[in-house]
């Protein structure tokens, strides 16, 4: 059952803006009257009333007031267009061919090849029920299909092609299987009635018609050319237009090599740098063979910039302090928030502490819509108060990276510019009986509510800030935090930490699964994502093999690990367990009772830390980290405590493991399932704390803020904006 859409939603066009910059606003309401805009200051958005709640303060802004509703719609699917077709001049007869390999032929009327003009049009189609046909339109508005006999293969190469003889009234098109084991083609001919020559408007390719949105394709095109005669016989030098998608492989665009130089724009950004009609498996790379990878992966779920039109706009006060912030909609008794980031202004600095927003790993995610969604969600929402609206309901903003398209491959482009109902404020993820059930942004405002409440200033910066200034983003800080989860990074971002711990920063990672995944970043298109889930590691949907190099930049894309970066190598821990939304305890080591670390355990009472989290009910849960030296865990760090006794569905991650009863570095599975916080100096004087678990930031708020894992990152933060790193009256460095 499809869900009512949505009464009021928006997105801004970036994420981090800082004073004196602009944003923008685009919304779309379906209220009958005008809707009203605010700007707050958030620094809570945990809707769990048990937790430190939904905490926000109205500001005064230039653009408070109320706008005229007005309805916007996102368009999923991809294709490729000409627009302006007209130098193909008026066609009497035609033929078009293509490469293609169709992974949903039984989705309904798919177009390969589409030819659009004021007297109809004709296509080459993928019929709906496993045929190749070809549709013709009548300036009437009528439509013809003939299909060719006989189901094509399933997964199979195909050429596909059409001839057109309008006035001669003759068609007839046809198909062959390129994989010679399946030795299969067919084709048929037909007698139609003579009409007008056609005189195309524009050309699209995996679309019938780009007006409506009618006819997307499933599947990989190749190739596709048009010819001015109706003879299936064709070669290249004689096309009218020829795309050759091996060329340009890194942007959204299509180059022509026929006689025209008809040029095309890819709409919603299907998938490139895939493996082609010719790829043999003899080179793995694109850039070193791209006409093995002279394909475009089109879905009919794929998308791209959203495209609304702004509402309005904030120009950033030059004194508004560095935070989180959102703009506030309301109407009619609906609410929608947006949410961005307030760093700084460039250069400056306005606390010695910097919280970096892991706004890739928010993008990344966005609309995950998740396979434990049920009723039960819509329940806990309803009783909290939370934002009411689910991905799982509402497929027409474009799913996440952790999804899958409607053919089962891999969502691997993602952008911000959409509205993602995973970003507002109140969402919770999951229903988590033993807490709030937040991640991401949600999840990380622990951080925020136990800075406020500490009474410790900070600046904020976003993953996307570090990418396009790189280190000098953090240069000066006396010490820098992460979130929960900052798990995706370019080699930006990656740099950028770096630089700064062995600059001398003192570096405090307090999350878990962190600095895992590799992600590229389009260099025209900023707001664009891509993901290539290669090799090995927790994924919710595997690359192809031969596909795990990026289109956009060429690199080599999965796991920092795979790429010789390991987590261990920057904050000491990495990926090593993971289970259920649920967590235990550490238990100190007996290094942590030593005169050295004194300071940081000061207050704290016991052998256990963070028996008590708002996220899975333990400060070590969900997904674990762990120090390991073969993976470059500095050998002067420490391992102050670890987790044991985790529920029998955690498991450890399949990069560590080399059969089903051996690991990787010889250690039992069941050893491998833990969290290790460690500590360490570097030889510049700065240092380095990391907690190993995503539910560790979910301790910060227990007990009114006064929680032992409070009093330890308390410990640690003031330590540290004092100018030490350790206790030297303790011997010194570590």
């Amino acid at each position: 059952m499809t869900a009512p859409a949505i009464p009021l939603i928006g997105y801004s066009d970036r994420l981090s803006v800082r004073p004196g910059e602009r944003i923008a606003f685009k919304v779309s309401s379906r209220l009958e009257a005008p809707y009203e805009a605010r700007l707050v200051r958030v620094t809570s958005a945990d809707p769990n009333p048990d937790g430190p709640g939904l905490r926000e303060e109205a500001l005064p802004a230039a653009f408070a007031g109320r706008y005229p509703s007005r309805v916007q719609e996102m368009r999923l699917g991809s294709y490729m267009v000409v627009e302006d077709a007209r130098a193909l001049g008026t066609l009497p007869c035609l033929a078009v061919t293509a490469l293609a390999r169709p992974t949903l032929p039984d989705r309904g009327l798919q177009a390969v090849v589409s030819l659009r003009a004021r007297e109809g049009g004709v296509a080459l189609c993928i019929d709906g029920k496993g045929r190749v046909a070809l549709a013709l339109d009548s300036t009437e508005g009528e439509r013809e299909i003939f299909p060719v006999e006989g189901a094509i293969p399933d997964g199979a190469w195909l050429r596909v092609w059409a001839c057109l003889d309008l006035l001669g009234g003759r068609a007839e098109a046809g198909w062959e299987a390129l994989d010679q084991a399946l030795a299969r083609k067919a084709s048929a001919r037909w007698s139609i009635e003579p009409r007008a020559a056609l005189a195309p408007e524009s050309l699209t390719v995996a679309v019938l018609d780009a007006a409506t949105g009618e006819g997307l394709f499933n599947g990989r095109i190749e190739a596709p050319a048009l010819y001015g005669h109706a003879e299936p016989s064709t070669t290249e030098a004689d096309a009218l237009a020829r795309w050759d998608f091996g060329l340009g492989i890194e942007g959204f665009e299509t180059r022509d090599r026929g006689l025209l130089g008809l040029h095309g724009q890819l709409v919603n950004r299907p998938l490139r740098a895939v493996k082609g009609a010719a790829w043999t498996g003899e080179e793995m790379c694109w850039r070193h063979r791209p006409e093995h990878y002279a394909a475009i992966h089109f879905h009919e779920d794929d998308f791209g910039d959203a495209g609304w039109e702004t509402d309005f706009e904030y120009e950033v006060p030059a004194d508004l302090p560095s935070g989180l912030y959102a703009v506030r909609l309301s109407g009619d008794g609906v609410e929608d928030s947006i949410p961005f980031i307030v760093p700084p202004p460039k250069g400056e600095r306005r606390a010695d502490l910097c919280v970096v927003i892991p706004t890739f790993t928010y993008v990344v995610y966005g609309n995950h819509a998740r396979v434990d969604f049920s009723d039960a969600w819509r329940e806990r929402a309803a009783d909290w108060g939370a934002s009411p609206w689910n991905p799982c309901d509402h497929p027409e903003f474009g799913l996440s990276a952790y999804n899958k398209h409607a053919d089962g491959s891999g969502i691997a482009l993602v952008t911000h510019l959409r509205p993602m109902l995973t970003l507002r404020l109140g969402y919770i993820t999951l229903v988590d009986q033993k807490g709030s059930g937040l991640r991401h942004l949600q999840a990380d405002t622990h951080i925020l509510a136990w800075l406020e409440a500490k009474g410790h200033s900070y600046d904020l910066l976003t993953d996307h800030d570090l990418d396009e200034e790189g280190a000098a983003a953090l240069a000066g800080y006396a010490a820098v935090f992460t979130s929960s989860h900052p798990e995706y990074h370019t080699g930006r971002t990656w740099d950028a930490f770096k630089a700064y711990r062995d600059g001398g920063g003192r570096l405090a990672y307090l999350g878990g699964n962190g600095f895992y995944w590799r992600v590229a970043r389009h260099p025209e298109h900023r707001d664009a994502l891509e993901l290539r889930r290669a090799e090995g590691g927790i994924r919710a949907w595997a690359a192809e093999p031969g596909e795990y190099y990026h289109a956009f930049d060429g690199a080599y894309g999965g796991l920092w690990r795979r790429n010789g970066r390991p987590p261990q190598q920057l904050v000491g821990v990495g990926f090593s367990a993971q289970g259920l939304f649920e967590g235990t305890c550490y238990r100190r080591a007996a290094t942590s009772y030593e005169q050295r670390f004194s300071w940081l355990f000061d207050g704290l009472e016991g052998e256990q830390i963070g028996c008590h989290s708002l996220s899975g009910g333990g400060a070590a849960g969900f997904e674990l980290d762990r120090a390991e030296a073969a993976l470059g865990t500095d050998r002067n760090a420490v391992v102050l405590a670890s987790s044991s006794g985790h529920p029998g569905h955690f498991t450890v991650v399949f990069e560590e493991l080399l059969s089903h009863v051996a690991t990787l570095y010889g250690d039992s599975k069941d050893d491998l399932v833990r969290a290790d916080m460690v500590y360490w100096e570097t030889p510049s004087g700065g240092a380095v704390f990391s907690a190993g678990s995503i539910t560790f930031c979910g301790a910060l708020p227990v007990d009114d803020f006064d929680s032992d894992v409070s009093r330890l990152v308390d410990n640690l933060l003031t330590h540290w904006l004092s100018g030490r790193v350790s206790d030297e009256s303790g011997g010194g460095r570590l």
